[in-house]
């Protein structure tokens, strides 16, 4: 395993840590060993669930536009990122997330990706696409609105918004909210009550409930990367992800 991304398998459960703290910021092999691990889980009979977590404060800040590929070039980037991460939505097994910190963009596709969610008071879901100036990815043209419904998830992306652990909850962003401090505890607690379930019973439900949602998710995928194409090519998004990194206000211009 590498040194950016552990795996241990106790009790039926798999946890998945992501080590690169603070933000975790993700790649393309990154994104590419945690989606190899999670499909090779599927074959472990020892697995049930899988919990996918972070080192550090926060869960993921999703790509680093300031450096390594994404620096480099952003439509090759993401194209070989998100279909990678398109497969995220084959595995078979369960999968939680637990957000501690800050869930955003990208970062926020990945824990979308995941059947349940788990976040503390603190913990923050950001679709700041617009106030980098492009459009969404990761598939969260389709798994937002399933979750949270058509118009919440309009307020999330037009406004770029940060929702809060609680709010989440009550959305169904989130589906359980832990005590300060306790955020893996909560989490592993709600795999153990998956675990302990008939495992072919709950692949089989899984299946059913999830059936169209992979095909869903690589149809939107081609839409959102034609879309992010165009719009990285505007000086809005220059000046959107500039000012990211400066930690500064946009101006944008329509230009």
């Amino acid at each position: 395993m590498s040194t950016d991304l552990s795996v241990t398998v106790e009790d039926h459960v798999a946890l998945l840590e992501m080590r690169r703290p603070p933000a975790n910021h993700f790649d393309e092999a990154l994104i590419g060993r945690i989606v190899d691990t999670a499909l090779a889980l599927d074959d472990d009979p020892a697995c049930r669930v899988i919990v996918l977590a972070s080192e550090g404060r926060h869960f993921c800040a999703g790509a680093d536009f300031g450096s390594g590929e994404f620096a480099e070039d952003h439509v090759d980037a993401a194209e070989r990122l998100y279909r990678n991460a398109a497969r995220l939505f084959d595995v078979r097994t369960p999968l939680i997330a637990a957000v501690q910190g800050t869930a955003v963009g990208g970062g926020l596709g990945l824990a979308c990706a995941a059947d349940f969610r788990v976040a503390e008071a603190s913990s923050r879901f950001v679709a700041n696409f617009a106030r980098l100036g492009f459009h969404q990815g990761f598939g969260l043209s389709v798994t937002l609105p399933e979750l949270i419904g058509r118009q919440a998830a309009a307020g999330m992306l037009l406004t770029g918004r940060r929702v809060g652990g609680a709010e989440a909850v009550q959305l169904g962003l989130a589906d359980r909210l832990a005590a300060p401090g306790e955020l893996r505890r909560t989490t592993r607690d709600l795999a153990l009550e998956i675990a302990a379930a008939a495992p072919l019973a709950v692949r089989s439900i899984r299946a059913t409930l999830r059936a169209d949602l992979a095909a869903r998710v690589r149809e939107a995928l081609e839409h959102e990367l034609a879309e992010q194409k165009v719009l990285w090519a505007t000086k809005d998004s220059a000046e959107g992800i500039a000012a990211s990194l400066e930690r500064r206000a946009p101006i944008f211009r329509g230009e």
